[in-house]
C-alpha cells in the first residue's frame, strides 16, 4: 500500500515509516518539520507541509494515490499544553479535523491513529485496559480524546475504517542506528538521564520521591519504539476484520524513574546525580498498560520493550549515531 504518514518525520512516524517500508509499503511522509527532522526520511517522499493546508493534503492524497493514512502529526507536550491549551486543539484537533476531511473528499477511507494513555487521566485501577474510564487531566490528553470520538462519527456517518493506539511510554531507538530520539527540547527522561550521563553539565531533574511506590518515584510502563512501529503495521493489515477500535500498547510492566537512572548509570559507566524536585501537578504515581486486547485481536506482543533494550539502543543512538556525531562533534 502507499501511506501517508503525518508526522512522519517524528520519532515514532520514522521508525514506522521504516518499518513499513521493510513490510513492502510505500511510505509517503506529510510533516511541517517543526519537531521532525528532514534526515529522519529515508523509506519514501517527503511532502513539506501542514496539517492547517487542507488543500496541501488533498494535493498529497491524490498525487501519491494514497490507500491509507498512519496519523502522527501532533504537538505532543504535556507541561506545553498546560500553558497553551489553543495551540493543542488547533493543531491536533482542527488539523486532524483537515486530514479527515481531505481523506473523506479523496475517497481515502482507511487510517491508523497515534492516541496516548492520557486519554484516560488518572488511573482508578491498574493494569489500565481500554474500558478504563477517560477522564483527560491536561489539554494534550483531552485533544487526543477529541480526536477518537471524530473517528468514530467519521466511521459512522462516512464509512471510515479506524483504528486508534494509545501508547504508554515510547523509549529506546532504531537497533540499526539508523534513526532515534530528537527532540528540541527534550523532555522525555530516558534521553535526558542518557545526556546527563555523558555530559556532567547536564543535571537531570527527578520530580517527586514520595510517591507511594517501592522507592518513592513514578513508575511507568515503557515500550521499545519498534515495537510501537510493528503495532501500526499489524493495524494496517487487520484494517478490514478489525475496524474501529481502541488498543493499548505497553508491556504490562513498569519500571521507576530511580530505577531508569541507576540504568543508564550503569551500561553509561557514569554515575548520575540527579536533582530531587517536587511532584508536578497531574502526574500518576502507576502508570501500566493492560495490551491483553492488542495481543489477542491484533496478534501483537512487545518482543524489544525489555527495559534493558530499551535503554542499551537508546544509548547506541546517542553514541554512535551520525547526528550526534555531526552536531555534537
Amino acid at each position: 500500500m502507499r501511506v501517508l504518514v503525518t508526522g512522519g518525520a517524528g520519532y515514532i512516524g520514522s521508525h514506522t515509516a521504516k518499518a513499513l517500508a521493510e513490510a513492502g509499503h510505500e511510505p509517503v511522509v506529510f510533516d511541517n518539520l517543526s519537531t521532525g527532522h528532514k534526515w529522519a526520511v529515508k523509506w519514501g517522499p517527503l511532502i513539506e507541509a501542514d496539517l492547517a493546508d487542507r488543500a496541501a493534503i488533498r494535493k498529497a492524497l491524490d498525487d501519491h494515490g494514497i490507500d491509507a493514512v498512519i496519523h502522527f502529526a501532533a504537538c505532543a507536550y504535556v507541561g506545553e499544553s498546560m500553558q497553551d491549551p489553543g495551540k493543542y486543539f488547533k493543531n491536533n484537533v482542527a488539523g486532524t479535523l483537515n486530514l479527515l476531511e481531505a481523506m473523506h473528499g479523496a475517497g481515502v477511507s482507511k487510517i491508523v491513529f497515534s492516541s496516548s494513555c492520557a486519554t484516560y487521566g488518572i488511573p482508578e485501577s491498574l493494569p489500565l485496559n481500554e474500558d478504563h474510564p477517560t477522564i483527560p487531566v491536561n489539554p494534550y490528553g483531552e485533544s487526543k480524546l477529541m480526536v477518537e470520538k471524530m473517528l468514530r462519527w467519521f466511521g459512522e456517518i462516512h464509512g471510515f475504517k479506524w483504528i486508534s493506539l494509545r501508547y504508554f511510554n515510547a523509549a529506546g531507538a532504531d537497533p540499526d542506528c539508523e534513526i532515534g530520539e530528537v527532540h528540541i527540547p527534550e523532555t522525555h527522561l530516558v534521553p535526558l538521564a542518557i545526556e546527563a550521563a555523558l555530559d556532567k553539565s547536564k543535571k537531570l531533574s527527578v520530580f517527586g520521591t514520595d510517591y507511594p511506590t517501592p522507592d518513592g518515584t513514578a513508575i511507568r510502563d515503557y515500550i521499545h519504539v519498534t515495537d510501537l512501529a510493528g503495532a501500526h503495521l499489524l493495524a494496517l493489515d487487520a484494517m478490514e476484520r478489525v475496524k474501529n477500535q481502541v488498543f493499548n500498547l505497553g508491556t504490562g510492566t513498569g519500571a521507576s524513574v530511580k530505577e531508569i537512572v541507576e540504568r543508564v548509570s550503569g551500561l553509561s559507566g557514569n554515575p548520575i546525580e540527579p536533582v530531587y524536585e517536587k511532584r508536578r501537578p497531574g502526574d500518576p504515581a502507576v502508570l501500566v498498560a493492560d495490551y491483553g486486547k492488542a495481543s489477542r485481536v491484533l496478534g501483537w506482543k512487545p518482543t524489544f520493550s525489555d527495559i534493558s533494550v530499551c535503554l542499551k539502543t537508546a544509548l547506541a543512538w546517542r553514541v554512535n549515531s551520525n547526528f550526534f556525531k555531526s552536531t555534537l562533534g
